[in-house]
Formats: C-alpha cells, structure tokens, sequence
C-alpha cells in the first residue's frame, strides 16, 4: 500500500525511536527482499513523523523508555512447539509450510534509540465548499471538500467492483492494509470460499516469538493437562513481566493519591501517572498530552462522548451513523441517547465477506447527521474498516467521528493525528496491559467545549454551593481518585510495545494470519465467519452440525483457549445468519506450532 503523501514526504524524518527490536535482517535487506522493499521505513514513517511534544507535568522530564526489564530476548530461533512437548500433525492436507529447511539462520539486529515520535506536523485546512442552500461553515471541515491526503479514492462497491464518489477529486490512500499485496484466488475447502488473507510475502521466521514468550508468565502453565495456549486474545491479553513488575512497584514503593498533596510520594505517584498519559499521547500519536483522558475501558469512553457530547449536539430527530459490525459497547451507549433525545441511528451496512460497503456511506448522511461511530477493527470478524476514507466522506459533511480502537491498536500502528479522527478509544487489557483502565483521545477544542459527565473531586477549579468552576480538560473528565496503577502499568505495557516494535508486531501478526487461515481450511466443513480481504487477529467459524460451545470444551480438555458466543457482537453475527460462533483469535506471542494444535484438535472434533 502506498502512504499518502503526508506521510512519506522527503521533509519527514525520525529523528528518534525507542529501542525498537524489528525483524532479524532487516537491516541487510535489499531491494528485492519481501520484507526489506521500504516496508518498515513506510510503516516508521507512517507511525513515528513529527516533532517531541513537552511532557504534561511541568519540571518532571519524560524519560524514553529503555530496554525493558524482561524483554524480548533475542536470540535465533524459530517457532517452536509450546513447551511440554510438540503435537505433531499430518500436513499432508496442504497446511503451508512457513519455514524453509534450507533456510540459513536468521540473524538478529537491534535498532536502538529513543523514544518514537509520533507527530504530524502542520496539517492542511479545508478549501471552499458548502452544502447546497446553506452558507453555514463547518467545525469538522467543509461539505464536500477534503483535507490533502484525506479524500477517498475509488472503493469496493458491495459486488465488488469500483466505484468514485461523484464531485470529489480522488486523491490516492492505497487500496490495501500497509504491507498487503495482490490478492491470490480463494481457497476452497468443501465448496465453502476460505478468506483469503493476501501473501504479505514474509513468513515471521525471523520474529523472534520464543524472546516474546519468555516476558509472559502466564504463557508458562499447564491446562487440562496441556501447555496452555492462549488464543482468545479478542477478549483479553496475558501481560509481561515488566507489567506486573510496574504494577507491584507502584503499591510496594509509590503508592499515593495524586495532585493532592507536597509530600515525596504524591509527587512520585503524579510523575509516574502524567508520564502514563504522555506514553499513551505518542502510542496513538497524538499532539497533546491534555488530549488524553483516562477511563476505565473503550466502553466507558463510549459512553463519555455519547453523554457529553452527544448530548450536548444531538437532539430530536438528529441522526447518529454506526455500522453494522459494531461490539454492543458502540450501539448501545448511542441507543441510550437516541431513545433520550429522540434522534435516529443509521447503519452502514456490509457485503457478505464482512467489509463494509463503502459506496454506502456517503448515502447515509443529510443535514441531521451529527456524529460517526465506527470500529477500526471488527472484534467478531476481524476485519479492518476503512475508517480513514469513512473519516474523510464524513469530514466532508462536517460530522466528527469517533473510532473504536479496541482491537486495532494490539495489532497494527496508530496515528490518530494522520488518520484525522475526532475521537478514538481503546483499553488497557486488550494491549497487554491491566484491566480496568484504557483512554480516550479527543481532539483538545472538542474536550474543552464538552461539559462534564461525571462530577466530583479533581475534576474542578472552585466550588461553592451556588456554582463550580470546571477544570480544563482532560481533568475534567477524570473525577475521583483515578485508577493510578492501572495508568502506571498501561504505561508499562506500551513502553513493552515500543520495545518489540510495533511494525515488527503487525508483520509477524499478519504472516501468522496467513499460516493459519490456509491452515484452517483443510478441515472438513468448516465455515469461516467473515472472509474479509483485509483482517486482523479473528479466525471466526462454524462447523455445521458442531455445537459451538461443545467445540470450545473440546479444546479447552486440549489447552487451548478460544472463546464461543455471540462476541457481544450480535448484529455482525445475524448478517451471516449465525448467532453465534468459535473465535480463535491471534497475538504476538502466538506461534506456529499452536496454531498447528488448534487445527489437529479440530480435525478430531470434526471427525467425530
């Protein structure tokens, strides 16, 4: 896919990184290499532009993260069976071989540096525009007029052809995920169509997943009588040593209130909680700290924006934009305030690989759209949405979007300031962080014009029993005493990310995506739920005849974890006709071999 031209301009440079440990031969590979042909200095590009943004606490320097205690390390390896021993299976059925016996070791090279930026400097406004009949300007940009580098360029019609959207110039976003290239015919397995996840080109032989796996204890147990193996990472992720580490550090040595207080530990304590907010500004990138809020999960900052702001613009007969692969913590939130203030919700509907139609979208929007809420990531179907062209369209008509970032941000980099998003949310345990705590970005005009939800201490200026002064945001939102360790070892859990590398992550995900979707398609009757060209993490099924539940004890006797139920994602279920389904769902720590266990474990099932 090639990056806009904001993105890769000869200007932009990274000036530093973390202490990224990318892929084994990186550094030696040359032009003809799959994974050496600019595809990490795209990615880099994409994800660490722009220049260092001050700490949020004044007098207390951010410290780029260091090697991680516990992290990756890297030596040659390749993936190998879980610990207690390998589950050898015939592959005589056609599973991919994602190793060469011939192969020459791989080599290990670490890029060392600083912290990564991730600002996008400047930004283009809006030129002209206006809706027919109205003079009126528009908060989030003109009608029909787009941003550089932000327009939609010709897309998948619902039959899979393309279309242009009529009276917009197209200015070319790349029409496949970041490394994904031309996609290959489908593969069959008892006339069902298998999704095709397109050859990235690279296998992960080089990712040094064994490193990884030695940072998580909880990788390191029995079940059942079996290694565990861990694939229900859609719900939650197990957390590194150095998470754990940070967490008990807190309550062991720094434990106390913030803000509050002169003495040495509330002063430690605030550090180490403005310094989490500063972690989480360059993860999502971010332009400000103060654009951060804290909250306990992406369904609570749902809830944030659809009671502050929401209430605050939309009203009777206004109309709220969803699509119809939403997790239940992006609809019902807004059908509380739909059934509230009378306003209506409009649903961008899907084709039946489980992509979103994005000839659709523009159709949905008249002059009582208020606000776009839409996944990155489908947590029931993995696949990726469009959400940057969605933007865009939505951009055009002056409605600001919110995006759930749940599940992309394990999986793939984020920059909410290239994507342009109003909005963005995501949680702390889905990134291998503790439960109970996540963030939501706002743009800082649209924070400070928001009035508060919640009221109590912290999140004020004055009080008396005639009025209270607010404080500004992202305090505003934050009453009551917040949970500090969580923010502590979210903190932790990114510095981790960045010290693997998020590039890294995102290639070796995708690679073991590949291995596993072939792998998955030798098994009788299977039926995949959501084959979407681009996808994420989610290996959703069925097998006809199989309860589900029945198929997900079965593999929990063997160890693996997996989850069976409707994801809390019903309505993305029902378009396939199904109510629910098995959901095997991928992480960086995951391997080969495992995948291989899941796949012999459901042959035996399916043969039964």
């Amino acid at each position: 896919m090639r990056s806009p031209d904001w993105m890769t301009s000869p200007s932009t440079t990274i000036t530093s990184m973390s202490e990224i440990r990318l892929i084994p031969g990186l550094a030696d590979a040359g032009a003809g290499d799959p994974f050496g042909d600019g595809l990490i200095s795209r990615l880099a590009n994409e994800i660490f532009a722009g220049s260092h943004q001050a700490p949020s606490v004044p007098e207390v320097p951010f410290t780029p993260p260091a090697t991680v205690a516990g992290a990756p390390a890297h030596v040659p390896s390749s993936p190998a069976a879980p610990a207690g021993g390998s589950r050898d299976i015939d592959l005589s059925g056609g599973f991919p071989s994602s190793h060469s016996p011939d192969a020459p070791p791989p080599v290990h090279p670490t890029v060392v540096g600083a912290e990564p930026e991730r600002d996008v400097p400047g930004g283009s406004t809006p030129q002209g525009g206006h809706v027919p009949g109205s003079s009126d300007s528009h908060e989030f940009g003109e009608p029909y007029s787009y941003s550089k580098g932000f327009a939609p360029t010709s897309a998948r019609s619902k039959d899979g052809d393309h279309f242009e959207l009529p009276g917009i110039e197209p200015v070319d976003l790349g029409s496949q995920f970041y490394f994904i290239r031309e996609l290959d015919a489908p593969v069959v397995s008892n006339g069902l169509e298998i999704p095709v996840v397109p050859n990235s080109g690279f296998s992960g032989g080089g990712f040094d997943v064994e490193g990884v796996r030695r940072d998580f204890p909880a990788l390191h147990q029995r079940v059942n009588g079996h290694p565990l193996i861990w694939l229900d990472n859609a719900a939650t992720t197990h957390k590194p040593q150095s998470v754990l580490d940070a967490t008990s550090s807190f309550y062991g040595r720094d434990n106390s209130n913030i803000h509050r207080a002169a003495h040495t530990l509330a002063g430690r304590s605030t550090d180490l909680f403005e310094s989490g907010r500063e972690k989480v500004r360059q993860f999502l990138g971010a332009a400000d700290a103060k654009e951060i809020v804290f909250v306990r999960g992406t369904t609570e900052a749902i809830n944030l924006v659809a009671q502050s702001y929401g209430k605050q613009h939309i009203g009777e007969g206004d109309e709220i934009i969803l699509s119809v692969l939403e997790h239940h913590a992006n609809i019902v939130p807004w059908q509380l305030l739909a059934k509230e203030t009378g306003a209506t919700i409009r649903v961008i509907p899907a084709n039946d690989r489980g992509e979103l139609i994005l000839e659709e979208v523009p159709k949905l929007f008249n002059a009582r759209t208020k606000i776009v809420s839409i996944t990155q990531v489908s947590n029931a179907l993995g696949t990726i949405n469009p959400v940057q062209e969605i933007i865009a369209i939505a951009h055009s008509h002056g409605v600001p979007v919110l995006v759930d970032g749940a599940q992309s941000t394990p999986h793939i980099p984020i920059n909410v300031q290239a994507m342009d998003a109003d909005f963005f949310v995501f949680s702390g345990h889905k990134v291998f962080g503790p439960t109970g705590i996540g963030a939501l970005y706002g743009k800082s005009h649209l924070l400070e014009s928001m009035p508060p939800w919640q009221g109590g201490g912290h999140m004020i200026r004055d009080v008396s029993f005639e009025k209270t002064i607010y404080a500004n945001a992202p305090e505003k939102f934050e009453a009551g005493t917040p949970d500090i360790a969580g923010v502590v070892g979210l903190g932790a859990a990114i510095d981790y990310l960045f010290s693997v590398g998020i590039p890294a992550i995102a290639a070796y995900e995708h690679a073991l995506l590949e291995y596993a979707t072939a792998a998955m398609a030798s098994i009788p009757g299977i039926r995949p739920i959501g084959t979407a060209h681009n996808k994420a993490s989610v290996l959703g099924f069925v097998i006809p005849g199989i309860e589900n539940a029945r198929i997900a004890k079965y593999l929990d006797q063997q160890g693996i974890a997996v989850r069976a139920g409707h994801h809390c994602a019903m309505p993305a279920l029902r378009h396939f006709g199904v109510e629910n389904t098995v959901r095997p769902s991928l992480a960086f720590y995951n391997t080969h071999a495992e995948v291989d266990a899941l796949v012999e474990s459901l042959h035996q099932i399916a043969r039964r």
